[in-house]
């Protein structure tokens, strides 16, 4: 089966990452053509960029700035920038154009994006191309940009910041969960239907105050107290993993464990949960590394309760890696955010006793595991 060339133009920015990585764990069906931010500033670059495509995911865009008439003139640039580039390699590539709920507000970001979107259907029509126009409701998700990407980006960051986030207008905010819209995306790439208008259905519809309370509460028990706290619903388990990618990780980890000690030895509380899942206990070996490997969904706890350990976190796509030193004398955990590759390795002399919590059980069928090594 031929691979599928995709290309994203805003790679770097918060859904263009996501549906980067999400292609990434399908090598044999993808093969993701890199985009480089600067290729907007060298025409060539771009022209090279497109003739390697089969589909192109249009995400780059202007949504904030202090002159509003600079985002209007912005986004359109980039899109006759792109047109020219497919014109002159005579491309007939899938493009999947990024357009916002906004389309038909009197605002120049909105106006931006219906413009944008009807030029890619008259160059679709007279190339021979497709054009899929995207109206995509607010999105949130993990690494989204506070102050700009989302309110509830803003709002984690307050929260895991020490700031007490305000809300300026609790209206009704129909939301997406960013790894939802990436698999619409996909499903759009693989149909290749094109020419068409396809409207991204919202899959919750909340308050403001109502997410604000949620994440006050996610503050109050997991960051202060180590509490998983109890979570009803898929969106409920979104919004607490894209929470817990604004902590200060490198700062926040290892958590030391209270130990009550008495004439019979240690006791230990490993968690508590507002939640159910699984829990699993190991030993291992000096020299051996466990892991290796990094989740999607779910929710994981290290615990070390004997032994020392050395537990390595890594976010896809980023070279930095956290170190993280435990030891079983002062029993400690640290907690795995999605999309951060993990391992855990016995750098002591003796057997290294570890408790590992998930809030699920294993399936094999769908184990949301994926190896990369740290």
């Amino acid at each position: 089966m031929m691979k599928i060339k995709i290309g994203i133009t805003g790679q770097q920015g918060f859904i263009g990452k996501h549906l980067y990585n999400t292609l990434g764990l399908s090598p044999e069906e993808f093969e993701r053509i890199d985009f480089n931010r600067n290729f907007f500033e060298d025409q060539q670059e771009l022209v090279n960029f497109v003739a390697q495509c089969d589909v192109i995911v249009h995400l780059a865009a202007l949504n904030k700035h202090n002159d509003p008439q600079m985002i209007y003139d912005n986004n359109v640039a980039l899109v006759h920038q792109l047109i020219t580039a497919l014109e002159s390699v005579q491309s007939k590539a899938h493009v999947i154009f990024s357009s916002s709920s906004q389309e038909e507000r009197d605002n120049p970001y909105g106006k931006s994006k219906k413009v944008g979107r009807e030029l890619f259907n008259n160059w679709a029509i007279k190339s021979g191309g497709k054009a899929t126009g995207m109206v995509i409701p607010n999105v949130f998700g993990p690494f989204g940009h506070p102050y700009y990407n989302s309110f509830i980006a803003t709002f984690c960051h307050q929260l895991t910041h020490h700031e007490q986030p305000k809300i300026d207008s609790d209206g009704l905010i129909k939301l997406i969960y960013v790894a939802d819209l990436v698999q619409l995306i996909i499903k759009e790439i693989k149909q290749a239907k094109g020419n068409s208008l396809l409207e991204i259905a919202h899959t919750e519809e909340l308050k403001v105050s109502t997410i604000l309370l949620l994440l006050e509460k996610y503050n109050e028990q997991y960051v202060k107290l180590g509490i998983i706290p109890e979570i009803n619903n898929r969106f409920e388990l979104n919004l607490f993993n894209t929470f817990r990618c604004y902590m200060d990780i490198k700062n926040h980890y290892p958590v030391k464990y209270t130990q009550h000690t008495d004439a019979r030895g240690v006791f230990v509380e490993i968690i508590r949960l507002g939640t159910g899942g699984q829990v699993s206990f190991s030993t291992t070996v000096p020299g051996i590394t466990r892991g290796n490997h990094f989740h999607t969904r779910k929710i994981e706890r290290f615990s070390v309760i004997k032994g020392k350990a050395l537990i390595q976190l890594r976010r896809i796509g980023t070279t930095e890696v956290m170190d993280f030193y435990l030891d079983g004398n002062e029993p400690a955990y640290v907690d795995m955010p999605i999309w951060y590759t993990h391992n855990i390795k016995n750098i002591g002399d003796e057997d290294l006793y570890t408790n590992f919590w998930i809030n699920e059980f294993y399936d094999p069928i769908d184990a949301d595991t994926y190896m990369e090594v740290v």
